[in-house]
């Protein structure tokens, strides 16, 4: 007996993976789960993966997501967020749905686009995942080609830029250079836990208004 795929249970914070599933199965898994769900794909080569996020790990994208949307508008750069959009590249393989992205340098390229294709439109600028429960797999961000990825573990930030089709880890954000990403992101982050979202926002975009200055 063939089981289908919406009689699987995933609980919240765990992860559910498949093996040797072809692109056309892939499509097809995903067209049985529906655009209305919680849980959150990933496709590379062959390996599905399906998690179900917890609370607090909805609560550190938001956040984070905020964070870079004050330096942006702050900033004053033009920028498109798509959150949790299914990316997908049959040609590489690969599909994912990150927790945010943005695109940024590319903003343009893909102004009031209603669908995106990556055989022929740009990747996300900046990708997020929060890795509380599991650790995010590199394989499909490569494949797709996102230039910088970040990956919060509760604790602190990883940035991990593209170069050469692969990442490295680096101590600086490709998007925001003049910026101490690694440091201040889960700083702010913490404070909200604390004081709440909006006395956070407004602290944060008071120090970026000061770094900028300078």
């Amino acid at each position: 007996m063939q089981v289908a795929l919406k009689q699987i249970i995933v609980a919240p914070g765990t992860q559910l993976l498949l093996k040797d599933v072809n692109w056309q199965q892939f499509q097809d898994l995903l067209t049985n789960l529906g655009e209305s769900r919680s849980a959150r794909i990933s496709y590379s080569k062959g390996m599905l993966e399906i998690m179900v996020p917890l609370p607090e790990h909805e609560d550190n994208k938001v956040i984070i997501g905020d964070l870079v949307k004050a330096i942006l508008e702050e900033m004053d750069v033009e920028f498109r967020s798509l959150g949790s959009t299914t990316f997908e590249n049959e040609k590489m393989a690969a599909a994912k749905e990150p927790d945010d992205c943005f695109y940024i340098q590319n903003e343009a390229k893909i102004r009031g686009k209603k669908r995106l294709n990556l055989t022929v439109d740009p990747p996300p600028d900046l990708a997020i995942e929060i890795d509380i429960t599991s650790r995010t797999r590199l394989n499909s961000y490569q494949d797709l080609g996102v230039s910088e990825f970040w990956r919060y573990d509760g604790s602190k930030l990883e940035i991990n830029i593209l170069q050469a089709g692969k990442y490295i880890q680096s101590n600086q954000s490709l998007n925001f250079p003049s910026l101490p990403i690694i440091e201040v992101i889960p700083e702010y982050l913490e404070r909200s836990k604390v004081i709440g979202r909006n006395a956070t926002m407004k602290l944060f975009r008071a120090w970026l208004r000061e770094q900028l200055a300078g």
